[in-house]
């Protein structure tokens, strides 16, 4: 990919991030010179659990997967990054300067603008609307976590898994091993759970797909019944 010029990278952020429009003529002209646009390839790890934070990413394109992972492989996806997002963990590294504490990974062909830390301290300290900005990432971002812990401690996992072949059906194309890991449980445990749903005739098992048969059957499971 060829290096866009500084002007471009600008525009390039601006077109998914309004709150950058109003930065002055100095931290517009330092945004423009200092930050750089990355594309990066599906799969790609863009960090890993402890390793140091040095920029800020503004997503353009694509999608990235912010999970935990376990020393024995399990993973757990605490939320993901979309086009005109940014990310709730790098931020906060940035800020107490810590490691991560998780691992980012691009789920599709993603292009994201990084803000070196320099820039992102003098952002913070220097334009209002960017503080703005990052503070309603925690907030929005930390009620998302919330929500996962709840589900995670206090929903039975058949529960989830309905709602979650609810979310995306009517026919869901996914290995066991994708939903598992969006459930933070295991592939043997989602099998299992799904042969008794097809049992029960809620859906119909094939190859990479799951068919929801019997939607009112699963939302009343959904729903605790």
């Amino acid at each position: 990919m060829a290096t866009p010029s500084a002007d471009a990278v600008l525009q390039l952020a601006r077109s998914r991030f309004p709150v950058l429009t109003g930065l002055s003529g100095e931290l517009a002209a330092r945004f423009a010179a200092e930050c750089r646009v990355m594309k990066v390839a599906p799969g790609t790890r863009l960090f890993d659990e402890r390793s140091p934070c040095g920029a800020f990413p503004l997503l353009i394109e694509g999608r990235v997967k912010v999970a935990k992972l376990s020393p024995t492989g399990r993973e757990i996806v605490l939320y993901r990054v979309d086009p005109g997002q940014s990310c709730l963990l790098t931020s906060s590294c940035l800020l107490a300067r810590r490691d991560y504490a998780a691992t980012g990974i691009a789920e599709a062909e993603t292009t994201l603008v990084a803000i070196p830390r320099d820039l992102f301290d003098a952002l913070m300290a220097g334009d209002g609307a960017f503080r703005d900005y990052v503070h309603a990432l925690f907030a929005d971002r930390i009620g998302e976590l919330m929500a996962l812990v709840e589900e995670v401690a206090f929903r039975r996992l058949d529960q989830r898994l309905a709602a979650h072949l609810l979310a995306h059906g009517p026919q869901v194309s996914a290995r066991h091993q994708d939903i598992a890991v969006e459930l933070g449980s295991v592939r043997e445990i989602v099998s299992r759970l799904l042969s008794d749903f097809e049992d029960r005739g809620l859906v119909s098992l094939g190859r990479g797909r799951i068919e929801v048969t019997d939607r009112p059957g699963l939302e009343a499971l959904a729903a605790g019944g």
